[in-house]
C-alpha cells in the first residue's frame, strides 16, 4: 500500500510538471534547459502557436519609433531688408527749463499742469511792484536831464549870438558846448537806465519760448523766487516732432554713411516687447565714436502725431541700411547653435530630419539670411527641435507649417 501511495503521488507530480512545462516552456529554459526542447513540443502540440514574449512578432521588430510631428518652412528668395538695431531713448525735440531772471514773489501761476501751451503763453507772474517804480524813477530822470538839455541848449545858441558880437568869449561858448554835449550824453545813458527797467519789469511775466507740453509744476504762488538759484518753476517738452537718440556698434559706421549719403532713411522704433510704434527718419550721426562702449550715437526724428513716443521712453531702433536681393531665407527659430557653428533641420524625401549646416549673413528676431548649406525649396523644421536627431522620422502637421 505505501508503494502504490509513493507512485502515484510521483505521478501526479510529472503530469503537473509537464502541463506546466507545456503552459511555460520559457520558464522550463530558464530552471531546466535539458527539458527546454520537450516543454516546447508540448506546449507546440497542446495550444498550437509559439509561448508568449519567446520572440517579437516581424511587424512589430520593423514598425520602429513613432515618427515625430514637426512644423517646417520653406526656405524662399526674397528681396531682404537690411536692418540694423540698437537700444534708445526718446528725447523731447526741445525741451526748456523755466526759472525766474528777476527777485520776487510768485503772484500768478497762469497753466495747468499737463497744458499743451503755444510760444508766448503766460506760465507765471512775479510781483512787478518793484519793478515799475525802478522803471518810473528811470523815466523821471531822464525828463529831468531833457528839460536841462534843454535850457542849456538855449544858453549855448544865446553865447554863439554874443560871441559872434564879441559880448561873449570865446571859452564861454567852448564850456557851452561842451555842457550840452554832457547832457546829451546823460539823456542816452538815461534811455538806457529806462529800457533796462522795462526789460527786468517784463521779466516778471514768464512766458513760454516753445509750443509744447507742460510738466509737473514745481513752484506754488507765493514762493518767492530769485533769478541767481536754480530752482525752476516748470518745463515745457516739445512732443511733435520728436527725437529718438539711439547707439549702434562702431562697425557698422561706414555703412551708415554710405545710407546716410544716399539720401532718406528709414528708422522704425519699436517698445522692449517687440510692438512698433512710430517711422521716422534719420537726421544725423555723432561726429565721433564713444571709444568706452565702442558704439556711435545717432538721432533720428518722428512727426508723432499720435503721441505714441514719450520723452524717457526706452525703445529699439531699427534703421534700414540698404537691400539684399533675392536672398534665402528662413524662420529665425530654425536655426541652432553648436559648438561646430550654426544648424537647421530638414525635410528630407524619406521623411526624416537631416542635418545642415548653415551660415548666415543677417539675422532678425524673425528672419534668418541664408549664405550657404540650403537651397531655395528645402523645408526647414521648426518646431519640438529638441526632440530631433539626424534620422528621425518626422511628419509634417501642415496646419503648423508655413508655406
Amino acid at each position: 500500500m505505501a508503494f502504490r501511495g509513493v507512485f502515484w503521488t510521483v505521478a501526479i507530480v510529472v503530469v503537473a510538471a509537464a502541463a506546466y512545462g507545456a503552459y511555460s516552456p520559457v520558464t522550463v529554459d530558464k530552471a531546466a534547459p535539458a527539458a527546454g526542447p520537450w516543454a516546447h513540443r508540448l506546449h507546440d502540440l497542446a495550444f498550437g502557436a509559439p509561448p508568449k514574449g519567446d520572440a517579437p512578432a516581424p511587424a512589430a521588430a520593423m514598425r520602429g519609433p513613432p515618427a515625430i510631428q514637426v512644423a517646417v518652412a520653406p526656405v524662399k528668395r526674397v528681396d531682404f531688408p537690411v536692418k540694423i538695431e540698437g537700444l534708445g531713448q526718446v528725447q523731447a525735440y526741445n525741451s526748456v527749463i523755466m526759472r525766474a531772471r528777476v527777485d520776487g514773489q510768485i503772484m500768478k501761476i497762469a497753466f495747468r499742469e499737463g497744458d499743451d501751451v503755444s510760444t508766448g503763453d503766460l506760465i507765471a507772474e512775479i510781483d512787478p511792484r518793484p519793478f515799475q517804480a525802478v522803471l518810473d524813477q528811470a523815466k523821471a530822470k531822464r525828463g529831468q536831464d531833457e528839460a536841462t538839455l534843454n535850457n542849456a541848449k538855449l544858453d549855448q545858441q544865446r553865447y554863439s549870438t554874443l560871441a559872434k558880437q564879441n559880448y561873449a568869449t570865446q571859452q564861454q561858448l567852448d564850456t557851452q558846448n561842451a555842457l550840452v554835449a554832457q547832457l546829451t550824453a546823460q539823456i542816452a545813458a538815461d534811455d538806457a537806465a529806462v529800457n533796462a527797467a522795462e526789460v527786468q519789469l517784463d521779466y516778471t511775466n514768464i512766458r513760454a519760448p516753445i509750443s509744447g507740453r507742460i510738466g509737473l509744476r514745481l513752484v506754488d504762488i507765493g514762493n518767492l523766487v530769485s533769478g541767481s538759484q536754480q530752482t525752476s518753476i516748470v518745463t515745457i517738452a516739445q512732443l511733435t516732432p520728436i527725437s529718438v537718440v539711439f547707439t549702434l556698434p562702431e562697425t557698422q559706421v561706414v555703412n551708415i554713411n554710405r545710407a546716410l549719403d544716399a539720401g532718406h532713411l528709414p528708422v522704425t522704433v519699436s517698445d522692449t516687447d517687440g510692438h512698433p510704434l512710430a517711422t521716422g527718419k534719420l537726421q544725423t550721426a555723432d561726429n565721433q565714436v564713444d571709444p568706452a562702449s565702442g558704439t556711435i550715437k545717432l538721432k533720428a526724428e518722428f512727426e508723432n502725431k499720435d503721441h505714441a513716443l514719450w520723452p524717457g521712453l526706452a525703445v529699439t531702433a531699427s534703421v534700414t541700411v540698404g537691400i539684399d536681393k533675392d536672398a534665402l531665407v528662413i524662420p529665425a527659430l530654425a536655426v541652432q547653435r553648436s559648438q561646430k557653428g550654426l544648424y537647421v533641420y530638414v525635410v528630407d524625401e524619406q521623411n526624416h530630419a537631416a542635418l545642415r549646416e548653415v551660415a548666415l549673413t543677417h539675422q532678425t528676431t524673425d528672419v534668418a539670411v541664408i549664405s550657404s548649406g540650403l537651397k531655395e525649396g528645402d523645408r526647414v523644421i521648426t518646431s519640438n527641435l529638441f526632440l530631433l536627431q539626424p534620422g528621425t522620422p518626422v511628419q509634417v502637421d501642415p496646419a503648423a507649417s508655413g508655406s
